[in-house]
């Protein structure tokens, strides 16, 4: 009978294999799934926050949001994209040698800034939706007050906070490649996002979407107006939502997803599954 799931060093094996693919991606294609993959991510934002911003309990509206923002990683998954955070696991080729470090350099690069440019996409077109006018402007409200709080955050935390947010990330991608069905997929990616969602944690391509919509919101008297009056911010708070101050968030975080990637479970994984430790030495303990 046919396993239901692919076994640990299996999944490890494919996801090798699948990185060897991603890192020789002719330039237009990569570009292309990157502006695919930010675009998707920024639309799971976007819904994620229309949820949960009228929930004034903390834990509910994360918890809200963790339901909804999965859906932009399963559209990856099932319909295509290269992401900057899912494409740290590169790393294992790298220290197999299948995939050179100036390669992998490279095509994380072209990925980031691919993702960035899909997440401005969905960035103005959700602004100029209209989306922000829900619940009398309280949602560009909430857009403000969210990019602000990620303009604010210290080094020390977003670099944190990214590792955590990125091992949950890479997980959820591994897990998918363990499930042979599209159920199971669906379920591998749903709980480690959620779960990354409602800790709070830093996603490097997520705030692509909300530093720059909080951008927009911020330069709209109505939704500047709702901001001083529901969260008191006020206009002074309003002129640190810039291009500049956004690097506070974006550096700090895009090396912390790195590392969470990389060295906590793409370097694990490989020694585990995938290193040849030799031949046992007989010694007993």
């Amino acid at each position: 009978m046919e396993a239901r799931m692919n076994k640990p060093a299996e999944v490890i094996e494919k996801n090798m294999k699948a990185g060897e693919e991603k890192a020789r991606l002719p330039l237009g294609r990569m570009i292309l799934l990157g502006v695919m993959a930010g675009a998707f991510i920024a639309m799971g934002g976007a819904a994620s926050s229309t949820v949960m911003h009228g929930i004034e309990n903390v834990g509910l509206s994360r918890m809200a949001a963790g339901a909804i923002f999965p859906v932009g990683l399963m559209m990856i998954v099932f319909v295509g994209g290269e992401l900057f955070t899912g494409n740290c696991l590169v790393v294992l080729d790298v220290i197999d040698k299948r995939v050179s470090l100036k390669r992998a350099i490279c095509s994380l690069g072209v990925v980031y800034f691919s993702n960035l440019i899909g997440a401005l996409i969905i960035d103005v077109l959700v602004f100029l939706s209209g989306n922000l006018d829900y619940t009398e402007g309280m949602l560009g409200a909430f857009a403000i007050k969210t990019a602000l709080a990620k303009v604010s955050i210290t080094p020390v935390k977003g670099i944190a906070s990214g590792i955590l947010c990125n091992i949950f990330v890479c997980i959820a991608i591994l897990m998918a490649t363990a499930a042979k069905d599209i159920t199971g997929k669906v379920w591998a990616i749903f709980f480690p996002i959620m779960a990354f969602v409602a800790g709070g944690f830093e996603h490097c391509v997520a705030n692509m979407f909300y530093i720059p919509i909080g951008i927009l919101a911020a330069g709209n008297e109505m939704y500047a107006a709702r901001a001083l009056e529901l969260y008191g911010i006020a206009q002074e708070e309003l002129q640190r939502l810039t291009i500049l101050n956004s690097l506070h968030n974006f550096l700090p975080v895009t090396l912390g997803n790195m590392l969470g990637g990389m060295l906590f479970v793409g370097v694990p994984c490989y020694l585990v599954y995938k290193k040849k430790w030799g031949a046992a030495t007989g010694r007993s303990i």
